[in-house]
């Protein structure tokens, strides 16, 4: 996935605006548990990374609705998306950003760098309207500094989206990393803002998305600058976070913001005449529920203790660095990247066939990772002795789980348990990776003969568990005889994963076959992405 090239700089369009903060929303899924650890303003309430995601994600879903593909159209359908699916206060805030968006995109069908930083003034002003008392050292001074830097380099650049991009991220990670300077209880945790930190990696993502590089960039935490903490406030009372969506007729914002402000704090009141979404935090949510049924229809309603989070939060911010563990992956292929990360990998390094990393990269996936007990899973024999150097080169606590295939790494990524140890993790990892079998098929390169096998060029070639063992002229011909060796009654469940080079058509017509053959097991197809390879597959 990419955008349309680093020499491509003069307009977007709305097809491209999707694609932007669709790469964005995918950037923001990888780091969105590390961003939720940061979480300690207004309250320690530990989601505003999943906050800002689920409202991302409710923003794209509308958004690929929308039959009109300008920027116009499809930033509203973002910003109508992100209103309705908004969670958390990050995620109201992150509403009226994309509001502010659409409203200086209004009428355009395209757009550059110049257009991107007028709408961000809009960002900017709809961002500090929605807040009652608004606070610096938070989201809103990121979008603040940031849309600052895009009118200076827009008009510098000449319109140039990239150029305007670039000078967003590097200020927006500035920002980020300032605000513990402005913001005590940042300072007193010693970390940055968490709502600032996900603005910046929604940025980032787009920026990637431009570059063409989003799978091949792994993600840099900011930091808060050394020698700030000073102790979190453990006797610290929070009460209620309190959030609704009120439809009605006629509503009055200011008059609801008013009343909601002598009830509790952090009051964010954002939308129009008909739809209002609000949070804040009371230590009677009663009394702001009973106020607003009177003026209409409340739905998405949450109630959240915020002294019980807070105390969850103290657990985290201690064993988050110590206890917890991270899973680091060898994988090649966006949707094998993607599934790993679905399933707990908190650090995927691309490589694989071809392309085995160096025992640097992987020394510093191990340092960038968020723990100091660390899981690698090569996932290739040739990555293996690469992985093997680590444990020995670094501080960290690294154990090393000799997976040789993308099915075995899988198998063993979901056993991981964090509530136990490192050692007793990697021997339940390894033990797992006896409970899968691999296949892999692909086209041979050459002639050959090898093992009994009379092998052509062209010909679809074989391999089990990383032997060859197969060669025929039919693809599906050759996922049938390869099950057949794989032991299938014994497993419940049969996984393809369809490469590259593979038509989804062409998957599926292959899995019918398979499920025909195979009608008492379970089978699964996913769009693994994988090059060279145009399938994998496992049973277990």
């Amino acid at each position: 996935m990419g955008g349309p090239g680093v020499d491509e700089i003069t307009s977007y369009d709305g097809h491209e605006l999707r694609g932007m903060f669709s790469a964005a929303t995918r950037w923001l899924d990888r780091s969105a548990q590390s961003i939720n650890i940061l979480n300690v303003f207004p309250v320690p309430d530990g989601d505003t990374g999943t906050n800002m995601l689920l409202t991302m994600q409710a923003a794209m879903e509308e958004a690929a609705t929308c039959p009109d593909g300008s920027a116009a159209a499809i930033s509203q359908a973002i910003a109508r998306g992100s209103l309705m699916g908004a969670r958390g206060n990050s995620g109201v805030i992150l509403s009226q950003i994309f509001r502010g968006l659409a409203k200086g995109l209004d009428g355009k069908h395209s757009f550059n760098g110049n257009d991107l930083a007028a709408a961000l003034v809009e960002s900017t002003a709809f961002a500090y309207r929605g807040m009652s008392k608004p606070v610096e050292g938070t989201i809103l001074t990121v979008i603040r500094e940031a849309t600052d830097a895009a009118q200076t380099h827009g008009t510098s650049h000449n319109g140039d989206l990239m150029a305007t991009m670039e000078a967003i991220v590097d200020e927006a990670r500035a920002s980020v990393a300032r605000t513990p300077t402005l913001l005590q209880v940042l300072r007193q945790a010693g970390v940055v803002d968490a709502g600032g930190q996900g603005l910046y990696v929604i940025f980032e993502g787009i920026l990637h998305y431009l570059h063409g590089e989003l799978e091949e960039t792994e993600i840099a935490p900011i930091e808060a600058a050394a020698g700030i903490r000073q102790g979190p406030a453990e006797d610290a009372i929070f009460g209620y976070c309190t959030e609704f969506l009120l439809q009605g007729k006629n509503l009055d914002l200011e008059a609801i913001r008013e009343k909601l402000n002598s009830i509790g704090e952090s009051v964010l009141v954002v939308g129009d005449e008909s739809i209002v979404r609000t949070h804040l935090h009371t230590f009677d949510p009663g009394a702001a529920l009973s106020y607003v049924t009177s003026l209409g229809v409340l739905q998405q309603v949450k109630v959240e203790n915020m002294d019980e989070q807070h105390r969850d939060f103290v657990v985290a911010q201690s064993q988050s660095t110590s206890a917890a563990i991270s899973a680091i992956a060898v994988v090649s292929g966006e949707g094998l990247t993607e599934a790993f990360y679905s399933i707990g990998a908190t650090i995927v390094v691309p490589g694989g066939e071809t392309m085995n990393p160096s025992v640097q990269e992987l020394l510093q996936a191990v340092e960038s990772a968020p723990s100091n007990n660390i899981i690698i899973l090569p996932n290739n024999p040739n990555v293996l002795l690469a992985a093997a150097q680590v444990p020995e080169l670094t501080p960290k606590n690294v154990a090393v789980v000799p997976s040789n295939t993308i099915p075995q790494g899988i198998a063993s990524l979901l056993v991981l348990n964090h509530e136990v140890d490192l050692e007793s993790n990697a021997a339940a990892m390894q033990k797992a990776l006896s409970t899968v079998r691999s296949g892999e098929i692909t086209r041979a390169v050459r002639a050959m003969e090898h093992d009994g096998l009379s092998i052509k060029e062209g010909q679809t070639i074989a391999f089990l568990d990383r032997r060859l063992v197969l060669a025929d002229g039919s693809m599906t011909r050759v996922v049938l005889k390869l099950l057949d060796m794989m032991d299938v009654d014994e497993g419940g469940l049969i996984t393809i994963y369809y490469g590259a080079d593979t038509e989804s058509s062409e998957a599926e017509h292959t899995a019918e076959a398979v499920r025909e053959k195979y009608f008492a097991q379970e089978v699964e197809v996913i769009e693994g992405r994988q090059p060279h390879y145009n399938y994998i597959v496992s049973v277990e």
